[in-house]
């Protein structure tokens, strides 16, 4: 097999591994909307739940189900509305602001500006979340990141030129082979 060969069977892979991921995000946005309606329909139909869900992960339900940026207000709204209780909560809002802020500070949720809104005499930020679910390349090196890169690179220069440019990874490892070589 050449190099171009492994180019290619490379590009192959990580086009697989993102469309894997694409569809685990799906398959997981799906598996938290079924598990709202259990929470709901066993709530309607007077059933307690035998494993108890924790107000973190019931949170990480509301916000991964909800597929648009949410507030803390909205994430209590919809706890209730799924028959979680709050109650006991002193400042049940105050904990899911918490519990969203260390979500966020984790990289499962990603803080969404939502301008600004006048209280009370002054302008205060409206904090809304959605679940992280972009394009990570999180278990690939920065050898492979930069495979990618320089890839879509050379696909937009193929395009505009007929001599494509060579391909030359940006990576220190790749100078010294290439010094060896010399």
């Amino acid at each position: 097999m050449t190099t171009e060969d492994y180019r290619r069977a490379l590009a192959t892979a990580i086009r697989e591994y993102e469309t894997l991921g694409q569809q685990r995000q799906d398959v997981d946005r799906r598996l938290a909307e079924v598990m709202q309606t259990i929470g709901t329909l066993s709530r309607l139909c007077g059933l307690v739940p035998t494993v108890p869900l924790g107000l973190t992960d019931a949170c990480r339900l509301v916000v991964r189900g909800a597929g648009v940026p949410v507030t803390p207000t909205d994430v209590r709204q919809r706890l209730l509305s799924i028959g979680f209780d709050l109650s006991k909560y002193s400042n049940d809002l105050a904990a899911i602001h918490t519990i969203l802020k260390r979500l966020n500070e984790s990289g499962e949720l990603r803080f969404i500006p939502q301008g600004f809104a006048p209280v009370g005499g002054r302008d205060s930020a409206k904090h809304a979340y959605i679940w992280n679910h972009g394009r990570h390349v999180v278990a690939l090196g920065s050898d492979i990141k930069a495979f990618m890169r320089d890839a879509d690179l050379e696909r937009e220069a193929m395009r505009a030129h007929d001599d494509p440019p060579p391909y030359r990874p940006n990576t220190k490892a790749a100078s010294k082979r290439k010094r060896a070589r010399d």
